[in-house]
């Protein structure tokens, strides 16, 4: 079994990066990487539950190597020609049983006190496992999480964490102890029967053991389709349902219905051939075991003829075998689950191993103290090219002062979404440099920028959870006078005060219980809570109705005071008071100056205005 991390992949590369076959393992260091999981998973009493499961586990295996041997010598007492008085004998042999039902009462209850005592560990480990494979998640670029699916990123996180589980409970409690049960079963065979019982036994383990690990490896590729079937009809699923409104709107129910049922046909298709393939498996390890328990069962009886062994001796070979076979059975399942599980984990292990673009760089400080007076943003000979197409931005520069609110206008595809990115460092310029207060970015700390910037977009994204705490998203020590008055500022008041549970109303998964207008509404009031000195505003109130959008527009030139305002429209309305506007074409700047300037300019920024003035 190999299980190593794959080499570190850079996030824009994700979504091929997370492919199963791509990683390849290494099983000694998974270990460690599983125990150095277990030593920070944070159960209470971590170290005297795993050193007492342990020994659990170990006096639990001598006890049932040690029943066999007792029940073999209670029988022996009772045979013919022993010798012994009948009381004498009678009192061997109560002993011996009584030492046979202690010990298989003891063999199987010492997993039971095992579990109890060790399910504290495996859960918090299961659990940091899901927590940090989630925040890894989080914490990767703008790029891979455009081309991810939800659905199969959720079960990626899932199956991963819950195989850390498995494989815990099954290589160290299960592996481990089943070798050091089979290393005893064959010292007592050799010992107290024949080395010939020893050898036998061995021969059948090695057997079964080869046949087992040969078509275990031939069913991971079955194991892999059915996983992978899985994850696609999980991602289509999760696709549906959070874009229902679309799916709904344009009738493609069918549609969709129709490609989720072939992926259903494929999971389907790849769960048969997986069944069907450790249906044989199992039929040839059951041919194998028993081949190997009528060898010795036929040679003991030759030996008690023979006079070599006693009667009780049969049984004890018997039963050593037979006790064999139960962790033997159990070495068969543990290894095809212990594949199939580093199946499930070599997908998270994938995902853990990729490395965001945007990290903090070793010697990253906080920026300079607020001024009151707004942040001053530059850009210094900034370009940028896309992994998807050649237009980003090319050699665009220019200065936001303190205050100053600057505009960001032209077509699609002008690049104005990409200088947006730049500025919140959700990217990082190809060449050339941007600064916040005269800091690059990139020498600034990620939590420092957050804390100072703050996006209203096209499109809010909310949680399905109240308005209140989507408001308070921003600022979760907020106070609830804090959190109404952002809301009363961004012209929600009303019609808060309109609902039954008010600030409680819960808005529905990704807002959707609320219009386009009062989503924007409500991430227009989550930046305002925000206090930045630095407001992006996407497209902030494209959805809003003629008269609502006046009076967001005038809250916004007042909340415009004291913080720098850099802002993208369609609509140009809505950005003639600008103090800078800019008017990109193919991640170029072609034009720049205020509203009067540009008109009088008579260049693209005018020509743009006249189209829209007859529109309107």
């Amino acid at each position: 079994m190999t299980f190593a991390h794959p080499s570190p992949t850079r996030g824009f590369a994700t979504p091929g990066a997370i492919s199963p076959a791509s990683v390849k393992f290494d099983f000694w260091r998974s270990m460690a990487d599983l125990g150095r999981l277990v030593m920070r998973s944070g159960a209470p009493g971590l170290k005297w539950r795993v050193s007492a499961s342990l020994g659990l586990v170990f006096l639990g295996k001598l006890a049932g190597v040690g029943a066999p041997v007792a029940l073999g010598e209670a029988i022996n007492t009772l045979a013919p020609g022993a010798g012994a008085p009948v009381a004498e004998a009678g009192v061997g042999f109560a002993a011996f049983a009584l030492a046979f039902v202690g010990l298989r009462l003891l063999a199987a209850c010492a997993p039971y006190a095992r579990d109890a005592i060790f399910t504290v560990v495996s859960q918090s480990t299961m659990a940091k496992a899901a927590t940090e494979t989630f925040a890894h998640a989080l914490a990767l670029s703008l790029d891979f999480h455009q081309g991810k699916q939800t659905g199969s990123m959720a079960r990626i996180i899932d199956r991963g964490a819950r195989s850390t589980d498995f494989l815990m409970r099954s290589v160290v409690f299960n592996l481990g102890p089943t070798a050091i049960e089979l290393v005893l079963a064959m010292i007592v065979m050799a010992t107290r029967l024949d080395w010939r019982f020893a050898a036998t036994a061995f021969v059948t383990i090695v057997f079964y053991t080869v046949l087992t690990f040969k078509i275990t490896d031939w069913r991971l590729a079955h194991r892999r389709e059915l996983n992978e079937a899985d994850s696609r009809t999980a991602g289509l699923s999760v696709d549906a349902l959070l874009n229902y409104e679309t799916v709904k709107t344009f009738g493609s129910e069918g549609r969709t219905v129709g490609r989720y049922e072939a992926a259903m046909g494929d999971y389907v298709r790849a769960g048969v051939k997986a069944n069907t393939s450790l249906s044989m498996l199992n039929a040839i390890q059951s041919v194998v075991l028993n081949i190997g328990l009528a060898l010795m069962t036929v040679m003991a009886g030759y030996e008690v003829l023979e006079g070599r062994m006693r009667i009780g001796d049969v049984t004890m070979a018997i039963l050593l075998l037979i006790g064999i076979y139960g962790p033997l059975n159990m070495l068969g399942f543990n290894y095809r689950e212990i594949r199939q599980a580093f199946i499930d984990m070599e997908q998270m292990v994938a995902l853990t191993a990729l490395r965001p673009d945007i990290v903090d760089a070793p010697d990253a400080r906080d920026l300079p103290p607020a001024t009151g007076r707004g942040a001053e943003i530059v850009f210094e000979d900034v370009e940028f090219r896309h992994d998807a197409r050649s237009t980003g931005l090319i050699g665009v520069s220019f200065r936001a002062a303190p205050g100053a609110t600057v505009a960001l206008v032209g077509p699609s595809g002008a690049g104005k979404t990409t200088a947006v990115r730049l500025a919140l460092r959700l990217i990082d310029p190809g060449s050339g440099r941007i600064t916040l207060d005269g800091v690059d970015l990139r020498q600034v700390k990620q939590s420092a920028l957050r804390g100072a910037v703050a996006l209203v977009p096209q499109d809010v994204a909310l949680f399905n959870d109240t308005i209140a705490v989507n408001i308070a998203f921003a600022r979760p020590e907020a106070s609830a006078e804090q959190v109404r008055d952002a809301a009363e500022a961004a012209e929600l008041g009303a019609f808060i005060d309109g609902l039954p549970d008010g600030m409680a109303t819960l808005v529905g998964e990704r807002g959707l219980k609320l219009s386009g207008g009062e989503r924007q509404r409500v991430g227009i009031a989550r930046a305002l809570l925000a206090n930045p000195r630095f407001l992006v505003l996407d497209e902030a109130t494209s959805a809003l109705d003629g008269p609502t959008e006046e009076a967001i527009q005038a809250t916004l030139r007042k909340v415009r005071t004291g913080r720098t305002t850099l802002v993208i429209a369609h609509r140009l309305s809505t950005v003639v008071d600008a103090d800078l506007i800019l008017v990109l074409r193919r991640g170029r700047i072609v034009e720049q100056g205020r509203h009067a300037e540009l008109l009088e300019n008579a260049g693209e920024y005018a020509a743009l205005w006249r189209r829209q003035t007859r529109e309107v």
